[in-house]
């Protein structure tokens, strides 16, 4: 086993109930990895295992080539709880050059690595501040910034945005994106949409048991198109099934429709629907090849 993240029969148990079950998946650096299930799926197990807090019960689990918590990963891999808390005692640039400092840093280097993050979250004016005194957005920025401390090649992220308004859950998203060449980052998040946006990989947890899909946004070999009107009507599924090679239109919700096609036969069927929407003047928001996160994780069978 060589990759960035290695699980091999990996099993959990407390007492007489199973976390995790016989979970199989391997994965490499590069796009951001999504983590996902319904609550108690194991998703937090799954990352005290990575950061070496709990041991596996039976089976593998490797980061780079080594036991979680070996000495050989210090530095190599950090981990931002949905939780997390700053002290409300200290100023922001006390702490985390606090934290630099156990890292091994002189205190020269962990106020540059301090004021480096900051600078990265957008909040090194802050550096005097106490937690207290930010708004709880900002607060979760800078205990982002703490995880960057040391610039980790792996980041685990347990619900980043959670509780966030839509602008600050935004620029956290931004941060992760600007920040994947170099870091490779595992969220966890009930945010499927989110998801979607940011990540190229999806590990599913459920039951205990692990599922992996690939290039979750786009794939235009999957067959399918992903329509998003603006506001319902009547007549689309009419007006759709009369474009050559669609074979099905499903209407996923008031606004959402799932278009199944063959990709040999229609290669350009995304520019027709196009066409066809501009000639009877329908405004759609957003079209996309492939199926959305939800129906890939989700929906084993399209409503009609």
């Amino acid at each position: 086993m060589s990759s960035m993240i290695d699980c091999l029969q990996l099993t959990k148990t407390y007492g007489s109930n199973t976390a995790l079950n016989r979970v199989n998946f391997s994965v490499d650096n590069g796009d951001p990895i999504a983590l996902v299930g319904p609550n108690g799926s194991g998703k937090t197990t799954l990352f005290s295992l990575m950061c070496g807090y709990i041991r596996p019960t039976s089976g593998i689990i490797q980061l780079f080539g080594h036991q979680p918590g070996s000495p050989a990963l210090f530095g190599r891999v950090s981990a931002l709880p949905q939780d997390a808390q700053l002290d409300p005692r200290f100023a922001i640039g006390h702490q985390l050059k606090f934290y630099a400092q156990l890292q091994g840093m002189s205190t020269k280097q962990a106020q540059l690595d301090c004021e480096r993050v900051l600078d990265l979250v957008e909040l090194k004016h802050s550096i005097k501040d106490k937690p207290n005194t930010l708004s709880h957005g900002m607060r979760k920025r800078i205990t982002i910034a703490q995880a960057l401390l040391g610039s980790p090649e792996l980041v685990l992220l347990d619900e980043p945005t959670a509780g966030l308004d839509p602008v600050n859950a935004r620029n956290i998203r931004q941060l992760i994106a600007q920040n994947n060449m170099k870091t490779t980052f595992m969220i966890s998040s009930h945010n499927l949409n989110e998801l979607e946006k940011l990540c190229g990989t999806v590990l599913h947890l459920n039951l205990g048991l692990m599922g992996k899909t690939e290039a979750i946004s786009s794939d235009p070999q999957q067959g399918f198109i992903t329509l998003h009107m603006e506001s319902s009507s009547a007549d689309l599924k009419v007006f759709l099934s009369d474009i050559p090679g669609i074979h099905k239109v499903s209407q996923l919700s008031r606004n959402e429709y799932l278009i199944s096609y063959d990709p040999a036969e229609s290669p350009d069927l995304d520019i027709k629907i196009l066409k066809m929407l501009d000639e009877n003047q329908l405004n759609y928001r957003q079209l996309i090849k492939g199926k959305s996160l939800e129906e890939q994780l989700f929906s084993s069978e399209t409503p009609n």
